[in-house]
């Protein structure tokens, strides 16, 4: 008997050992015009094994790809696209800078944060207004959030100061009270868990259904 840990290793794993052995074969037959038949056999045969490739765009050009690399690039035929360097697959990826945002409120997230940089670009009017007031009470839902006890309007009116650099005029901004904002998000819920409960009873049924047959 045959164990995997006493055997090569598979190059890709995901198409098992039998295609792995039928790449290794390509390669000792001598005949040209024979390799090439068989290669075009074994492209056909792994797109058959794993139909899920065949969603990607261009799989065939993947197929014949994923051929050479099982092969180790050793594996000499005629293919209809350019043969990958052996070089790309020992590549380092693009360095990826860590987010250098500040975490400072970061429970209001930074669309909010992006929102209330805006307001500071917009010029003063009645739109402006109202934008203003609407990220303040948004600030407020998100707020109570984290903290569902209660939450004073002077905080919520001095972080958005602070966010703003304190160049917004604030005046204006009238809060809403936190049971108008709890209500405005009840709705949503009770939708939810109307639509669970309705699952739940349709399941019920079927079983029941079932069980009387």
């Amino acid at each position: 008997m045959e164990y995997n840990t006493s055997q090569p290793r598979l190059i890709i794993p995901e198409y098992g050992r039998n295609v792995q052995k039928m790449v290794d074969y390509l390669s000792t037959i001598e005949d040209r015009e024979e390799r090439n038949l068989q290669t075009q056999n074994l492209i056909e045969i792994i797109g058959n094994l794993n139909p899920q490739i065949r969603d990607v765009p261009d799989f065939k050009h993947k197929l014949w790809d994923h051929l050479f690399i099982m092969s180790d690039f050793k594996l000499d035929v005629d293919s209809p696209f350019p043969v990958p360097a052996k070089e790309t697959l020992t590549e380092k990826p693009l360095h990826v800078d860590y987010p250098t945002k500040s975490a400072r409120y970061r429970h209001y997230g930074n669309v909010l944060k992006d929102m209330v940089k805006h307001c500071m670009t917009l010029e003063e009017g009645e739109y402006k207004d109202r934008l203003v007031n609407a990220v303040a009470n948004h600030m407020k839902k998100t707020y109570l959030i984290w903290n569902r006890d209660t939450v004073e309007n002077e905080v919520i009116l001095k972080e958005i100061g602070k966010l703003s650099d304190n160049s917004l005029d604030l005046s204006k901004v009238v809060l809403l009270d936190q049971k108008d904002l709890t209500r405005a998000q009840a709705p949503a819920n009770k939708r939810n868990n109307n639509n669970r409960s309705n699952r739940n009873n349709n399941n019920n049924k079927r079983k029941k259904f079932k069980s009387n047959k």
